[in-house]
């Protein structure tokens, strides 16, 4: 393909994903495929000559849009949303064609910069303390990591090495391989699984602390726990609070927590993969109350800051503890700005020129389009919690504060499971579950950027004509 054919397919490309955005309700949100159902449908190996452009692009919808999830499809009401935006999509097509690897600022020093800067942008719209903020005095930073899972483990790692450091200090005797040992994390029982897994990969004990009956972690609790296990010999190094868990959408009191992690020097992390994006409106900014006794903070403007995946922001209050803990200085990575390159920090992952994606939207959007965005959806989700309320036969489950409503139908476990199943294989809509105290919960979260009142009335209307069927089986 040559920079003529180039032009040409890109735009029949633009074309294509243009109608599909704009066409996407009208197919099937959830899939009719079983499991191995591509393989037969494509050779069992690669082409030895080259296959006509037109040929593949038939494939797509052949083979590919039969087995799509469409995630985007204001019909698509799981997990929680997965960002798109035609601006960010454009600066997608830019970062592939530049096609820099940004591991140090002398690879491309755009890259690097302009990481830095839209870190800072982003920080300042979340009012972020100074610290955290690098194109000030602070001693902190930003950068993007692919998904919230791997900040955590980033932030885990580098409060283990802290962590380390610090019991070496007191006692030089003492070697990793002990010290290790005795270290031991926290987390919420609702926290998202990638902090357990962070603990295993970091080969620490990761301690679950319950929470409270709007499924909260509250000071007391955690306190009682670090006390009882100092009294055993043991070092907490690390606890990460989630604002906006994956079940229900609930905030860790984190005013409580912070000060109890700072008196007992523990690195505490803030999860806010999800919720994160809405403390850029005012009205929510109150539930970060208590960042300023974080070491970092996380969420992921690709979940609903309208940036594609990937783009996970990371920062951090003292950038030198992660460079200390992941520093690799290679003689092919040196270059002669070494020393007034290193405010631009990096660790892991800063790979990708990402931040086009943030720059094209933060510009083509403005602060004041992005918060219309977030006040949208959350309207939507309250207008579906009328809707259940309203029916005697359905109860909310949890707090609905931003785009999640947990609900279910007043009765079994086994009941609501019944009307999953039938939601789900009628595949008209798409929902997820989950447990919140032993009862089986659905979850309607506003994913699709198009989703409208006249979708959420559309679903709810389903759901209730299920219910009706489901209610008039025999068995139930």
């Amino acid at each position: 393909m040559d920079a003529a054919e180039f032009r040409r397919r890109g735009k029949e490309m633009v074309d294509y994903v243009a109608d599909y955005l704009e066409n996407i309700e009208k197919r099937q949100v959830y899939p009719d495929v079983e499991p191995g159902y591509l393989r037969s449908m494509i050779p069992t190996e690669a082409p030895l000559e080259p296959e006509l452009y037109e040929d593949v692009i038939k494939d797509v919808e052949r083979v590919i849009m039969p087995g799509v999830t469409h995630w985007h499809s204001p019909y698509f009401y799981a997990y929680f949303p997965a960002a798109t935006s035609f601006p960010a999509m454009l600066a997608d097509m830019l970062c592939g064609a530049i096609g820099c690897i940004g591991f140090s600022w002398a690879a491309s020093p755009a890259c690097t910069e302009l990481e830095t800067v839209m870190l800072d942008w982003l920080g300042k719209m979340l009012q972020l303390p100074e610290d955290f903020i690098a194109g000030t005095h602070g001693h902190g930073g930003g950068v993007i990591q692919g998904t919230a899972s791997e900040a955590t483990l980033v932030a885990l790692l580098a409060a283990r090495c802290k962590a380390v450091r610090l019991a070496q200090a007191s006692d030089p005797a003492r070697t990793e391989a002990e010290i290790f040992s005795k270290l031991v994390a926290y987390t919420s029982d609702q926290a998202h699984s990638s902090v357990e897994r962070a603990g295993l990969i970091g080969g620490v004990r990761m301690r679950k602390v319950p929470t409270d009956s709007k499924y909260a972690v509250k000071g007391e609790t955690l306190k009682n726990m670090v006390e009882e296990d100092k009294k055993a010999g043991l070092i907490p190094f690390f606890f990460c609070a989630t604002l906006g868990t994956t079940p229900s959408c609930a905030f860790d009191h984190i005013t409580e927590l912070g000060p109890i992690c700072n008196a007992n020097k523990i690195w505490m992390h803030i999860d806010a993969a999800y919720a994160g994006s809405a403390f850029i409106c005012p009205e929510f900014r109150p539930l970060l109350n208590g960042v300023e006794f974080a070491d970092s903070f996380n969420f992921n403007p690709h979940k609903w800051l309208l940036v594609n995946f990937d783009c996970s922001t990371l920062w951090v209050k003292k950038r030198s503890d992660i460079i200390g803990a992941f520093k690799m200085d290679p003689l092919y990575l040196k270059h002669e700005n070494q020393e007034s390159g290193r405010g631009f920090f990096f660790f892991f992952d800063r790979l990708r020129f990402r931040s086009l994606k943030m720059w094209f939207v933060f510009r083509l959007y403005g602060l004041t389009g992005l918060q219309a965005h977030i006040r949208k959806q959350v309207g939507l989700a309250k207008e579906f919690e009328s809707l259940v309320k309203a029916d005697k036969r359905f109860e909310i489950c949890a707090d609905v504060i931003m785009g999640l409503v947990c609900f279910r139908l007043q009765g079994s476990n086994e009941l609501n499971k019944a009307l999953l199943k039938k939601i789900n294989d009628a595949k008209q809509i798409h929902l997820v579950p989950c447990q919140l105290s032993g009862s089986f919960v659905l979850r309607f979260a506003i994913c699709a950027r198009t989703t409208e009142s006249r979708h959420v009335q559309e679903a709810w209307q389903h759901i209730t004509q299920l219910t009706f069927e489901l209610l008039q089986e025999p068995c139930h």
